[in-house]
């Protein structure tokens, strides 16, 4: 199993009782899930292990997993800082025009008057919108607010980003 095709949706955090249970912190916009999740890649040291979920529950900020085969306190204890990751077919699906973040990283970004800018390489949460760092060999780092003013498409199967620049977005000299 490849860790470039599976997606992080929770980290264990701590332990719960004695029977082996773990805390969650999850990793992911639908916390939920854990509640009906079956199975889970287990993903610790560069190792990975399917495993099954055998009982789930939230717990204030976090959720306890009862994962087979770590059944006493000792053994949850050895998982402490390990991955819970998901193959891609077990996302939860979005609204039209919506998009998990790694699904947008990497694709080409390009302006109707300047062409290629670059590759997106990282998505910035913030209060009002996301923001999308891209990496400009022509540019250095440009900056650009995920707004329907800005980004006027995205194409996941050609891996491209169409964008409008607003006024300043890019400093140029002439």
């Amino acid at each position: 199993m490849k860790e470039e095709n599976l997606i992080n949706i929770g980290k264990i955090v701590g332990t719960y009782g004695y029977q082996g249970m773990v805390r969650i912190m999850p990793l992911t916009d639908f916390p939920e899930r854990f509640k009906k999740l079956k199975t889970v890649i287990l993903w610790q040291d560069g190792k990975s292990s399917k495993v099954m979920v055998e009982a789930a529950r939230s717990h204030k900020e976090s959720y306890l997993l009862k994962l087979q085969g770590i059944d006493s306190l000792e053994t949850a204890k050895d998982y402490r800082n390990a991955l819970l990751k998901i193959d891609e077919s077990q996302l939860y699906p979005l609204p039209a025009g919506h998009y998990y973040h790694f699904q947008l990283q990497g694709l080409s970004v390009y302006n109707e008057a300047k062409g290629f800018l670059g590759e997106l390489t990282e998505v910035l949460e913030t209060g009002a919108n996301d923001v999308y760092v891209v990496q400009s060999p022509e540019y250095g780092e440009i900056l650009l607010p995920a707004i329907k003013d800005v980004i006027r498409e995205i194409n996941l199967e050609k891996k491209i980003m169409r964008v409008r620049l607003l006024p300043g977005l890019i400093d140029f000299d002439g």
